[in-house]
């Protein structure tokens, strides 16, 4: 399942993240996270004091891989509209959910400051940088003026998340993607027609 020259840190934090995203805070027992990283209970409290320092390291890891994943779309090439597409289209294992959109709903990772902040941090993250691509779309030209970038912004994640949401309930894909092309359509039509 892993890389044989994965380090067993690496190995107990990357099956945390699965266990985590599979099955949540309570459901990721540190006896089935040894088990899926094939690692001994010496060895995991060997690098970690516990369940919840490993649990923050892998939900960092988790919110780090989303920050470089968006990144990569968002800070590509193309106009703002595009790269906000590029951002909603990407392929996504829709009905698995969101790793971190998933933790919001943990209330043990809620009700732990220190296990939410990497979240918080990476949604606010996220807003941040398609609010400062739609401004650049508004100063462009690309949107229409007027449009205010921060509501925007805060529409595009919602709609990735409760895409999610909806594809989970329905147990199928299209409820996420009808939801992509409907705001897709909205924000095209904010688009100054040339």
């Amino acid at each position: 399942m892993y890389n044989p020259g994965m380090s067993t840190p690496d190995r107990l934090i990357e099956a945390t993240q699965e266990l985590l995203w599979e099955r949540g805070y309570v459901g990721t027992s540190p006896k089935a996270i040894q088990q899926r990283a094939g690692a001994g209970q010496g060895s995991m409290y060997h690098h970690f004091n516990g369940k919840p320092e490993l649990a923050l390291a892998a939900i960092t890891r988790t919110a780090e891989e989303m920050r470089r994943t968006a990144g990569l779309l968002l800070d590509g090439p193309g106009s703002a509209y595009e790269r906000i597409a590029a951002y909603l289209l990407r392929e996504r294992d829709v009905l698995r959910g969101c790793p971190l959109g998933r933790l919001t709903m943990d209330p043990d990772v809620i009700a732990d400051d220190e296990l939410r902040a990497p979240v918080d941090a990476t949604f606010d993250w996220l807003r941040a940088r398609i609010t400062a691509i739609v401004q650049e779309g508004v100063e462009a030209g690309e949107f229409t003026p007027g449009t205010d970038p921060g509501p925007v912004a805060a529409a595009v994640v919602a709609t990735v998340q409760g895409g999610y949401v909806l594809a989970r309930a329905s147990g199928r894909s299209v409820a996420f993607d009808h939801a992509v092309e409907g705001l897709l359509s909205l924000l095209a039509a904010r688009t100054r027609q040339t």
